[in-house]
């Protein structure tokens, strides 16, 4: 068992920074964690979404499908570390550091719960906008 002391700031702020590759969950859960390894293929297939958007334009369809994978990835990644962020510190210290009392950092996590909120939203009302306005690009095309 790791008995190294998780930090709520430092989960909040892998999330926001290395969340899409599941970063956070490494940290938190070591990596043996399966819900971590979801996290880069996605992003690896988004990111081909957008090279190829860049590359070939937006008429590629297979931009259209993979480009929103890297959008949900990073909302995923985001809302973990709003969720983190947010935890009460007993919460946490019960969940992650085996109910050993700790000193977690608390404006550093509020902080990155703020910046996971603002490019988390941002990032939601983008992906959203691109896939609606792609399928009904589709549709008019038809």
């Amino acid at each position: 068992m790791n008995t190294a002391v998780k930090q709520k700031a430092v989960a909040t702020w892998l999330a926001l920074l290395g969340g899409v590759f599941g970063l956070h969950r490494f940290y938190l859960h070591g990596f043996k964690d399966r819900w971590a390894w979801l996290f880069p293929l996605p992003t690896l297939l988004g990111l081909v979404g957008l090279q190829r958007m860049n590359a070939l334009g937006q008429d590629d369809r297979l931009a259209w499908v993979l480009l929103p994978l890297l959008g949900i990835s990073l909302v995923a990644a985001l809302l973990g570390g709003i969720v983190y962020g947010l935890m009460p510190d007993e919460r946490w210290n019960a969940r992650f550091n085996a109910g050993r009392a700790a000193e977690l950092g608390g404006w550093g996590a509020i902080i990155g719960v703020i910046l996971c909120v603002f490019i988390g939203g941002t990032a939601l009302m983008a992906t959203i906008a691109f896939s609606a306005q792609r399928y009904f690009e589709a549709q008019i095309d038809q």
